[in-house]
């Protein structure tokens, strides 16, 4: 018994979906800063740190990478050391490994995979 079989690619349609990945992490970034924003967990003194030095980096979008950057060259001694007393007055849930629960074991560890899925859903069409 001999079995043949056809594959057609639709070329434009995996060009698609693939520039839509791009588009789905690239917006994944925005939204994950936007979180990380509206949950007050960065320390915050005079602003600079959240406000100024805090973005999203899409350089290597194309790669499937997004990174959320913050430019100060204080943040990752305060990053680091939670044992610090932060002020809360701008800031109330301030303090040290804020990422800490959008990673693996955090309360918001799906956040990126699940906001992902809903733009690549939109944004590919399907």
């Amino acid at each position: 018994m001999q079995v043949k079989s056809s594959v057609k690619m639709n070329f434009p349609r995996l060009r698609q979906l693939t520039e839509a990945a791009v588009i789905a992490a690239e917006l994944t970034g925005d939204d994950l800063h936007t979180d990380v924003v509206q949950a007050q967990v960065m320390p915050f003194d005079t602003g600079h740190m959240e406000e100024d030095s805090f973005f999203v980096d899409c350089k290597d979008s194309g790669q499937g990478k997004v990174t959320l950057v913050v430019s100060t060259p204080y943040a990752r001694r305060l990053y680091y050391h939670p044992e610090y007393h932060f002020q809360t007055i701008e800031n109330p849930n301030a303090k040290g490994e804020w990422y800490k629960v959008w990673l693996p074991g955090g309360d918001k560890e799906n956040f990126a995979k699940e906001a992902f899925k809903k733009f690549y859903r939109k944004v590919g069409g399907v």
